[in-house]
């Protein structure tokens, strides 16, 4: 693992310490990579959707219904 020094803001500071307080981490470190994880997963469906909307901007044409992008979207914003 790679250790690293950050600096919060106060209030980002106090909400950290929070989550650890009330159990629901062991550690800061936990909680910040948690977070990074979460952030590293939206990225990807972020990716995914703008990808699907290049596409189908080339191609002027697309098979889907709306509905079924939408669903298929939050599909996997849901994971």
């Amino acid at each position: 693992m790679s250790r690293q020094s950050i600096t919060l803001t106060e209030p980002n500071n106090e909400w950290l310490k929070d989550q650890v307080e009330s159990k629901e981490y062991s550690s800061k470190s936990e909680l910040v990579n948690d977070l990074v994880r979460q952030a590293r997963n939206q990225q990807k469906q972020i990716d995914w959707i703008h990808h699907k909307l290049e596409k189908a901007e080339q191609s002027r044409f697309t098979y889907d219904s709306q509905q079924q992008i939408l669903k298929e979207s939050k599909s996997r914003l849901d994971g």
